[in-house]
């Protein structure tokens, strides 16, 4: 389990396709002892293992699964991945709870500067429009975020500076994917309305 504080903006320094899968080597100032062998580290948002330590750098494989659902296909040497260790018990818990199941991918439509925030507008599949909900969380990229506005398939939040400088959504440009994971309690919700309309609808 995450919260969607990101610890550090790592740089890939390898990505190998193997057949459906991926291996994925980056560099981090992160410490092994941060993660070390077998544990779960968010990258941009998607909850993988680490597998291998060398240096400054580890290594995560990225299943068939995780490549066709999310950003990462779209990663390589020298691009930069919003990292974040699995939550501790007694950790301080800033953001909301993100499970680094990401559900799907949003294409970035908008980048405004406002005053000096940034607003950052995002297109979604219709499924997904029910689980955006104005001024509930967000986790893009793996970073907790609040949505502000909702309109249709179309959202956006607001980045204030230190967001900005301490992950990667600077550095997107327009029609840039980025990984999206809804709200959890969210998706509970929806699920069990829908359930309950399905039921009274075959009685």
């Amino acid at each position: 389990m995450f919260t969607g504080i990101i610890k550090n903006v790592g740089t890939v320094k390898k990505y190998i396709q193997k057949k459906q899968h991926a291996q994925i080597k980056i560099k981090s100032r992160l410490a092994q002892a941060d993660f070390p062998f077998g544990a779960s580290i968010a990258v941009n948002g998607t909850c993988l293992t680490v597998t291998a330590w060398e240096n400054d750098s580890f290594v995560v494989d990225a299943m068939p699964e995780t490549i066709q659902r999310t950003n990462l296909h779209l990663l390589e040497p020298g691009k930069q991945v919003n990292l974040e260790p699995a939550l501790q018990i007694g950790e301080r818990f800033d953001g909301h709870l993100v499970l680094g199941h990401v559900d799907t991918t949003a294409k970035l439509v908008a980048k405004d500067q406002i005053e000096n925030s940034v607003a950052l507008t995002f297109q979604i599949a219709p499924e997904f429009v029910p689980y955006i909900v104005e001024k509930g969380s967000v986790a893009i990229d793996g970073i907790s975020l609040t949505v502000a506005r909702v309109t249709g398939q179309i959202f956006t939040v607001d980045l204030i500076p230190y967001t900005l400088s301490h992950t990667n959504l600077n550095a997107y440009e327009l029609d840039s994917q980025v990984n999206l994971e809804t709200d959890i309690l969210g998706k509970y919700i929806v699920s069990l309305i829908n359930k309950q309309v399905h039921s009274s609808v075959t009685k």
